[in-house]
């Protein structure tokens, strides 16, 4: 039986040699793993989270730091990571986009840590406390949404540290203090969505953010006249505050779809302009001081208006015949204002064809109703209850009771003088 020969030194020397070239081609585990400060901020995030509010079907259910973050298959719901092999660099957290299951807790200052985060989503949730400062550290945030919670505090000038966003969601909290005013350096925001907070103050200048399409403030306690706007907004909704003054400033936003002023203190005149933008589609002027609407006369379907509210202002005169050239018009409110005059006998033509409600109770409107509105077999809404209309009971609209005539003739006499 032949002797077992040992391996020379020069053939364990080339042994090793090719372990070592193999080891310099592959990654290791170790290379392709998370990096540990982002391990250690995502384990501080759930361990800010009340653990009775983590439900088994929830997204934060599945974080399971037996397994690597950006590694373990179908584990760390809502975790995104960047790994590039060629790079032979560690896996980054870029984004976290959580389930809205009412995880319950605070934010925690580490998230902070995660400094290659790209998005930041909790919407819909319970977290509480202020938004850490840390967060504001995130250099490459391109989307803050923090939507239906329970955050407090103001909003830090911190926030105009993160050049890159484009997103910022902080609606429906309980964020109180100002506008930060240099929030305009955040070039390159689409979307600013503040409404349903407790902000006061006056709504800073805003013309520098040059990309903003989407500015939504309503449901605050800001007061003062309107600010310099971006001419790229598409949606604006500055409704339920205290704002004051006219509303020409809107004519330059000629880019918008819909617009929200009601609730307010906005006074003088709706002008044209605004109810012949070329994209608008809805229009919510309603619960303002506003005394007279321009309505000008529109070609067939060039306008693409299809909502008009502009219900509890003082607006007087005769019912705009015009609005009847509006060839995408449905739906019309202007009840609790100050119209007299007889209803035009057009608006029934409308409604037998496109319109498809009517509001104009509790105006000081007068004479008899045009025939057409009695010839409607369509299901309309609306009513004209509350004028001194000679209203025929069989007319659905006509339900609801009519004012003494003298009311709406001494109305139209105190408007002549």
């Amino acid at each position: 039986m032949a002797a077992k020969t040992q391996p020379s030194s020069s053939s364990l020397l080339l042994m090793s040699l090719c372990l070592l070239l193999v080891s310099t081609i592959v990654p290791s585990s170790v290379l392709s793993a998370t990096l540990r400060s982002d391990i250690q901020a995502l384990e501080s995030i759930i361990r800010s989270i009340d653990p009775s509010s983590i439900s088994p079907s929830s997204y934060l259910s599945t974080w399971d730091f037996s397994e690597d973050p950006c590694e373990g298959a179908g584990t760390f719901l809502g975790v995104m990571c960047s790994f590039d092999p060629l790079e032979n660099t560690t896996s980054r957290v870029t984004e976290i986009d959580l389930d809205d299951d009412g995880y319950d807790g605070f934010l925690s200052d580490a998230t902070g840590n995660l400094t290659e985060l790209t998005v930041l989503s909790l919407n819909r949730n319970r977290f509480r406390g202020p938004i850490p400062e840390t967060v504001f550290q995130l250099r490459k945030l391109t989307k803050l949404s923090l939507s239906g919670n329970f955050f407090t505090g103001d909003i830090s000038p911190g926030i105009t540290r993160l050049k890159q966003l484009k997103t910022i969601d902080l609606s429906r909290n309980s964020i109180a203090g100002e506008i930060p005013p240099r929030i305009s350096a955040l070039r390159s925001l689409t979307h600013l969505i503040l409404s349903n907070n407790h902000l006061d103050g006056r709504i800073p200048a805003l013309n520098g953010l040059w990309k903003l399409q989407v500015l939504e403030l309503g449901n605050n306690h800001l007061f003062g006249m309107l600010p310099k706007l971006p001419p790229s907004l598409r949606t604006l909704s500055i409704c339920f505050n205290s704002l004051a003054g006219r509303i020409s400033p809107l004519h330059r936003l000629k880019q918008l779809v819909s617009l929200d002023v009601s609730q307010n203190r906005f006074s003088g005149t709706i002008g044209h302009e605004i109810l012949t933008f070329p994209e608008i589609s809805r229009i919510n002027v309603s619960f303002n001081q506003f005394i007279s609407i321009e309505v000008i006369k529109v070609t067939g379907m060039e306008s693409r208006l299809r909502i008009l509210d502009a219900e509890g202002n003082h607006l007087q005169g005769h019912l705009p015949l015009n609005l009847a050239t509006y060839g995408n018009l449905k739906d019309i409110n202007l009840r609790s204002n100050m119209f007299s005059g007889d209803i035009p006998r057009i608006y029934g033509k409308r409604l037998e064809n496109s319109w498809r409600s009517l509001y104009l109770e509790n105006n000081y409107l007068t004479g008899s109703l045009p025939e057409e509105f009695q010839r409607i077999s369509k299901q309309i809404r609306g009513s004209l209850s509350n004028n001194c209309l000679q209203c025929p009971k069989n007319v659905p609209i006509c339900q609801g009771v009519q004012k003494p005539k003298s009311q709406c003739t001494n109305a139209m006499q105190e408007e002549l003088e």
